[in-house]
């Protein structure tokens, strides 16, 4: 009987010691898996956001059909001179991927752009740099890290962020880079942004906008057709006329739809310039 007892005392101490493991090492897994997750979310947390679609396409969907009014703009390239000129600008880049395709295209045509780079993009891809400078394109500030929540806060993080684009161009072109050429992310209208754009002039940056463009922000990748609708609207009636587009890695029918775009504008009589 005694034989019996301690048989089945033995068996339950073995379940209990057993099902013991199993809660231990669940709690182990559950407790390792939340301090992944908590790790994981922290460093997205100390991440730059970007600023949503959303907000980015309202603001880059804006067209001024006037021009920018000279107190919104530190140089006018709007002024009347006489002749059609078209100042093709590209935000965004470099990227891999889009930004060689422009860059052949503009080649092929003999015709020189404006390319705002983001300091965070440059330095992954320094050799796309040093391409748009040897191919004599004008190369312009649109912030490190392109980021609306941070640079948009105050007046230091924005001139902070710009510095660093700054500095960062430099190191790949060399100090022969002087470029004070600036666009704002999202463009520098609006009441909100005044102290913004007189702590530009101060720094001595020059920023331009835009009071034409196809619309390629609207969507991952707009039609060619669009595109080339949103141009032909917003050109139509402007002498000069700075045209918004991007060479970010997903604008795929931004590529397709340059060469219209260069055959609508000449068609139209329009030259070509860049910004400086």
């Amino acid at each position: 009987m005694n034989k019996y007892k301690n048989k089945r005392l033995f068996v339950l101490v073995a379940a209990a010691i057993f099902m013991g493991l199993i809660f231990y090492n669940s709690f182990e897994f559950y407790n390792k898996k939340n301090i992944a997750q908590n790790t994981t979310n922290n460093i997205k947390d100390m991440l730059p956001k970007p600023a949503t679609n959303a907000i980015m396409n309202e603001r880059e969907s804006k067209v001024n059909s006037k021009g920018i009014p000279n107190d919104l703009s530190s140089i006018d390239v709007y002024k009347p001179n006489g002749h059609k000129i078209a100042y093709l600008t590209f935000d965004d880049g470099p990227s891999p991927k889009i930004t060689p395709s422009i860059l052949k295209i503009l080649d092929n045509y003999n015709i020189k752009a404006t390319f705002f780079l983001i300091g965070s993009m440059a330095i992954k891809n320094p050799d796309i740099v040093r391409s748009e400078v040897k191919d004599g394109q004008s190369i312009g500030n649109h912030t490190y890290s392109h980021d609306y929540k941070y640079i948009y806060s105050n007046a230091n993080n924005f001139i902070t962020d710009i510095n660093k684009c700054d500095a960062t161009l430099k190191s790949i072109i060399g100090n022969g880079y002087t470029s004070k050429l600036l666009r704002f992310p999202g463009g520098s209208f609006g009441n909100k942004r005044i102290e913004l754009r007189e702590s530009i002039k101060v720094a001595g940056y020059h920023y331009f906008d835009w009071n034409d463009l196809t619309g390629d922000s609207e969507q991952k990748n707009v039609p060619v057709n669009k595109l080339l609708t949103n141009l032909k609207k917003n050109t139509k009636g402007k002498e000069h006329v700075v045209i918004l587009m991007h060479d970010a890695g997903d604008k795929e029918t931004t590529v397709e739809a340059l060469p219209m775009v260069v055959e609508y504008l000449k068609s139209e009589g329009y030259s070509f310039s860049t910004l400086s």
